[in-house]
């Protein structure tokens, strides 16, 4: 069942989490390189993104995109429902603009929200969200949670296998190079997989050492499905069980390596193979989340950090 969260509740929850990363100990090169995963569909992903989800509508989303693409992001994660595409539809013209990079280096991801679930709302859906972003395709567009609402947020009766059906059309009509889906169980992914032409080529979810999803992240990858994992700094939300900059197992692994306790937590989730999608739009902290490609962890390591596991989400129960 998912939590619903006040506007204000979730941009006062939100600076708490932006907030996780003051100190940059590591190195900061200038641009990093980040290395890409290929989909199930033959399409590339970058393996770590920048999130903008609790960014609002606002002028720093704006900022953060510049500064994110001159530190050498590629994959920019929004969605419909997060009100910021305009913003970031800006800041994705500074970039082209100025020569950072070619419309086909970026790799930019939507969601289509739960009121527009009927089949023949999806096309349009994502035709308005080009509209705000400025562009002709999204890299990849992500069905946001299974659950469909009527435009008052009320129960809706339609399948997500009519959903789907919908967005193998936006993939046909060439506005979404890539189909996936967000927050799905494998039950329900299994479904799809059953009735339709198209495998959904990711599933996005909420991974962090306090969530570590094992099973659903092991299902996903035997159906050669990638996994995009959001909140990963979700264990510093100080009213959840987990770790925190100061739990001296993870400082240790930090200090090892010359990197922060948030860079470590990143480097957890690549090196098992998911795409992290950390937030900020502080210049300082962007740099440093993508400053990790220089370090892996061992496995001992990474069964250390997972045995915080506790099942516990930052959005619902």
């Amino acid at each position: 069942m998912k939590l619903l969260l006040s506007s204000v509740a979730l941009f006062a929850l939100f600076h708490v989490i932006a907030g996780h990363a003051g100190h940059n100990h590591g190195h900061v090169r200038k641009t990093v390189r980040i290395p890409t995963k290929q989909l199930n569909d033959g399409n590339h992903i970058p393996t770590l993104g920048l999130g903008t989800f609790g960014f609002g509508d606002i002028p720093k989303i704006r900022q953060a995109i510049n500064w994110a693409v001159e530190a050498g992001y590629r994959h920019i994660d929004t969605a419909t429902f997060y009100r910021n595409e305009e913003e970031i539809g800006k800041g994705i013209s500074d970039v082209l603009k100025k020569g950072l990079v070619r419309r086909e280096d970026l790799f930019i991801t939507t969601k289509l929200w739960d009121d527009k679930h009927a089949k023949d709302q999806v096309v349009p859906a994502l035709r308005e969200s080009l509209a705000k972003l400025g562009l002709q395709y999204v890299d990849l567009y992500l069905i946001h949670f299974p659950e469909a609402t009527n435009a008052d947020g009320s129960p809706a009766d339609i399948d997500y296998l009519e959903t789907w059906q919908g967005m193998e059309e936006t993939k046909k009509l060439g506005l979404a190079k890539s189909i996936g889906v967000s927050n799905f169980n494998i039950e329900q992914i299994d479904r799809i997989k059953a009735h339709s032409k198209v495998v959904p080529a990711v599933n996005q979810i909420e991974v962090h050492p306090s969530k570590t999803q094992e099973k659903t992240i092991k299902d996903c990858f035997e159906r050669n499905i990638a996994v995009v994992a959001f909140s990963p700094f979700g264990v510093f939300v100080s009213r959840r069980k987990g770790p925190s900059q100061e739990d001296p197992k993870i400082k240790n692994i930090a200090q090892k390596y010359g990197k922060t306790v948030s860079q470590v937590l990143l480097r957890y989730l690549l090196d098992r193979d998911l795409i992290p999608i950390p937030k900020s739009t502080n210049e300082n902290r962007i740099k440093e989340n993508i400053n990790v490609f220089d370090f892996h962890l061992t496995p001992e390591e990474i069964s250390s950090i997972s045995s915080y596991n506790t099942n516990t989400s930052l959005w619902w129960s």
